[in-house]
């Protein structure tokens, strides 16, 4: 039998399938991403929606999320990292990396999930792109015509710039 769509090491019917059928309820946010990666690629769109936090619904569109769920070959679900989403919190956050096709170009989506729960049930509240990090450079630039900082006497370009 095939793993589930979420990339955990369980069969759909045994994964994600129940929470997508409405026979139980995902436990924490980390399940919940799942469960709704998975509805993407069987095209749940009504799982999707269902699970979009109340005061967010309807910034959320059906046609919308058909199409890109429809349109779309999905690859991969990497989940980067959890925070929060215990049994007594309220909140929780997931940064995740999804890898997919559409029209034929591979995509990338990697976003900062915010979960929140409502009624004792976890929702999608909101996402972004993380912040990059900028990387500061410590010590001058060696240009490819300096003298080579490991001191070997040779140009940068014919020593450790290869």
């Amino acid at each position: 039998m095939k793993n589930c769509p979420c990339g955990m090491e369980k069969p759909y019917e045994e994964c994600c399938g129940p929470f997508i059928k409405g026979e139980v309820l995902p436990q924490t946010p980390e399940a919940l991403m799942r469960s709704r990666y998975s509805a993407f690629t069987k095209v749940e769109v009504g799982y999707i929606l269902n699970t979009v936090h109340p005061d967010k619904r309807e910034q959320h569109h059906e046609k919308t999320i058909q199409n890109w769920a429809k349109n779309s070959e999905w690859i991969d679900l990497k989940i980067l990292n959890t925070e929060k989403g215990g049994p007594e919190d309220t909140e929780g956050q997931v940064e995740f990396v999804v890898q997919y096709y559409q029209k034929g170009k591979r995509k990338t989506h990697h976003e900062l999930a915010q979960f929140k729960k409502f009624e004792d049930k976890w929702y999608f509240y909101d996402g972004e792109a993380p912040q990059q990090e900028q990387i500061v450079r410590t010590s001058p630039k060696v240009g490819r015509n300096d003298s080579c900082p490991c001191n070997s006497g040779k140009k940068y370009k014919k020593c450790c710039g290869r």
